[in-house]
C-alpha cells in the first residue's frame, strides 16, 4: 500500500467516525459498507466509491470501506479510464449496487479492448414517450443511431440520455430500455422533470421509480482524458408538477469531491435536464423554473477546467459559450414536436448529437435522424419568412459565434447573412396547425440561429455556405 494511500484510508477513518458520531447523535442509523474493485482477480487502487454523498478510494488491493446512513440505497463507482464495466442490463452498466438487495459489495471491471483516449459519444435528449406508438417512432430514432455508430468502426463507443425518456409515463420504462437495446452500448442517463414520481410530499420522493431502472441520478465516469457527470437538477416542488432548475447543497458537496479527483488536463462533461442557462452572459439571467435556479455556483465549479454542459428539456438546440473554459449545449428534442411533426420547436429535424473525442480535445455536430450527417441547415427562398420577405433565409440549427453562415450566388459570395431570432417558417406553420400538432399548449416559438440576406443577382442560382467552427463546409441550394 502506498503512503498517500494509507493517509488516505486514515483520512477516511477518521471522516467515518465523525459521521458515525454525528449521525448518532442527531439518532440516525449508519452501515458499514465493504468490497473490492477487481479485474481478472485482481485488486484496482485508487477508485472511487461513492454512497452518493461521500467519496472514498479504494487501496492499493482494491479494498475500500464507506460508513453510510442506513437507509442509503446504492454504492457505486467512479468506472476508471481504461476499464468498463463487466455487466450490463441491455443498456444499462452495472456500475453500481443496491445497498438492500446485494449479497456483497464487489465490483467486476474488465480491460477496455481499446485505446479509449479516442472515442465517440451520442447524446439524446426528450425522447418524451407516452404509448406504445411513440416507441415505434422513436426506434427509428435508435436504428439511425445504430447505422452511425457502424461508421465509427472499433473505436470505444457509448450514450448519453439527458432526461425526459417518458412523459409522465413511467410504465413505458420497460419498453424504452426495450427500444434503446439495438444501440448495443452502454447508455447513462440524467432524469428529466417528465420521469419523477408526482404527488410525493418531498423531492427525495421524485426519483424512486427512476432509480428503480436506471441507478443512481448523480454519478461520474472517466474514459481516455476525459470525466463524465451526470446530475439530476429537477428539484420536485411537491405541489402538483411543479419543478425548477436547482441543484441541492448535498450534490454540491459529492460535485467537489468528485472533481477534486480530476486533474487540471482533464476535459469534463456535465449532463443535466434543465439547462444552466441559455444566454452566455449569466448576469442577465432572472429566476425561471425551466432553468438553472444555482447557475452561479454551478459554474464556479468548472472554473479549474475545460468543460462542456450538455443539456435537453427546451426541444431545441442552442450553444452558448460561457468563457474559453465552459461551454453548454442544449440539444434539440428526439421526438421533434412530441412524435406530431418531424422538426423540433426550433425547425431543427428530430436527432442526437455527436461528440468526437480525441485525448482532451472534442469536436461535435447535431446528426438529424433520417438524414446525411452533412444536413446541417434548412433554406428558403425569398417570400417564406415574414420578418424579411425579400431575403433568402436560412436556419442554421447547430450554429454557434464561431461559425460562419454566407449567401452565395453563381457560385460566389455576395454577402455575410445576418443573424436574428425568428421562426423557423415549416416550424411555424406546423405549430401553428392544431390538425398537425394536436396539443393546445404547442405554439411557435422563435429561435437565435435563423440567418437572412438580400440576393443582389436578378435570377441566379443561390446557395448558402455554412463553415463551423472546426471548419467543415457545408453547403445547401436554394430552391
Amino acid at each position: 500500500m502506498t503512503q498517500s494511500h494509507i493517509f488516505s484510508n486514515v483520512a477516511s477513518l477518521a471522516l467515518a467516525a465523525l459521521f458515525s458520531l454525528s449521525a448518532s447523535a442527531q439518532g440516525l442509523q449508519t452501515q458499514l459498507i465493504e468490497g473490492k474493485v477487481l479485474s481478472d482477480g485482481k485488486g484496482i487502487g485508487n477508485v472511487a466509491v461513492t454512497d452518493g454523498t461521500n467519496i472514498v478510494r479504494t487501496a492499493d488491493d482494491g479494498t475500500y470501506s464507506i460508513l453510510t446512513l442506513a437507509d442509503t440505497r446504492f454504492v457505486y463507482i467512479t468506472v476508471p479510464a481504461g476499464f468498463e464495466v463487466e455487466n450490463r442490463k441491455a443498456t444499462i452498466p452495472q456500475f453500481y449496487k443496491e445497498i438492500a438487495s446485494a449479497e456483497n459489495y464487489d465490483f467486476e471491471l474488465k480491460k477496455s479492448d481499446v485505446d479509449d483516449r479516442k472515442h465517440v459519444f451520442f447524446v439524446h435528449a426528450d425522447a418524451q414517450v407516452t404509448s406504445h406508438g411513440d416507441l415505434k417512432q422513436y426506434s427509428k430514432v435508435v436504428e439511425d443511431n445504430v447505422n452511425l455508430a457502424k461508421k465509427y468502426g472499433n473505436m470505444k463507443k457509448f450514450a448519453f440520455d439527458c432526461g425526459d425518456i417518458v412523459g409522465d409515463s413511467p410504465w413505458l420504462f420497460p419498453g424504452y430500455i426495450e427500444t434503446v437495446e439495438p444501440l448495443g452500448m452502454p447508455v447513462y442517463r440524467a432524469k428529466g422533470n417528465h420521469d419523477s414520481d408526482y404527488h410525493g410530499r418531498t423531492f427525495e420522493t421524485s426519483y424512486k421509480t427512476f432509480e428503480k431502472y436506471f441507478g443512481p441520478t448523480h454519478f461520474s465516469y472517466d474514459c481516455g482524458d476525459a470525466h463524465y457527470i451526470i446530475v439530476n437538477n429537477i428539484f420536485y416542488t411537491g405541489y402538483g408538477i411543479n419543478y425548477f432548475g436547482y441543484i441541492p447543497e448535498n450534490t454540491f458537496k459529492w460535485l467537489e469531491q468528485d472533481l477534486a479527483g480530476v486533474g487540471k488536463d482533464k476535459l469534463v462533461f456535465v449532463f443535466i435536464h434543465i439547462p444552466s442557462a441559455l444566454e452566455s452572459d449569466i448576469s442577465k439571467t432572472k429566476f425561471d423554473p425551466d432553468l438553472m435556479t444555482n447557475v452561479r455556483q454551478f459554474h464556479e465549479l468548472f472554473k479549474n477546467h475545460d468543460t462542456h454542459i450538455i443539456s435537453g428539456h427546451t426541444h431545441f438546440n442552442a450553444n452558448m459559450e460561457y468563457s474559453k473554459h465552459l461551454m453548454e449545449h442544449n440539444t434539440a428534442a428526439a421526438c421533434g414536436t412530441w412524435w406530431k411533426t418531424e422538426e423540433c420547436m426550433d425547425g431543427a429535424p428530430r436527432g442526437y448529437g455527436v461528440y468526437e473525442v480525441d485525448g482532451n480535445k472534442v469536436k461535435w455536430y447535431y446528426k438529424s435522424s433520417g438524414y446525411d450527417p452533412d444536413y446541417q441547415m434548412r433554406v428558403y427562398a425569398p417570400g417564406a419568412a415574414e420578418e424579411h420577405p425579400d431575403d433568402v433565409i436560412a436556419n442554421v440549427w447547430n450554429y454557434d459565434t464561431k461559425w460562419k453562415v454566407e449567401l452565395l450566388e453563381n457560385g460566389k459570395k455576395t454577402a455575410d447573412m445576418k443573424q436574428y431570432t425568428g421562426y423557423d417558417p415549416v416550424s411555424k406553420a406546423h405549430c401553428s396547425d392544431r390538425s398537425v400538432v394536436v396539443y393546445d399548449w404547442i405554439w411557435p416559438v422563435t429561435n437565435g440561429h435563423m440567418f437572412h440576406a438580400t440576393p443582389k443577382i436578378s435570377g441566379s442560382k443561390r446557395q448558402v455556405r455554412v463553415t463551423d467552427r472546426f471548419g467543415k463546409v457545408y453547403v445547401s441550394d436554394v430552391k
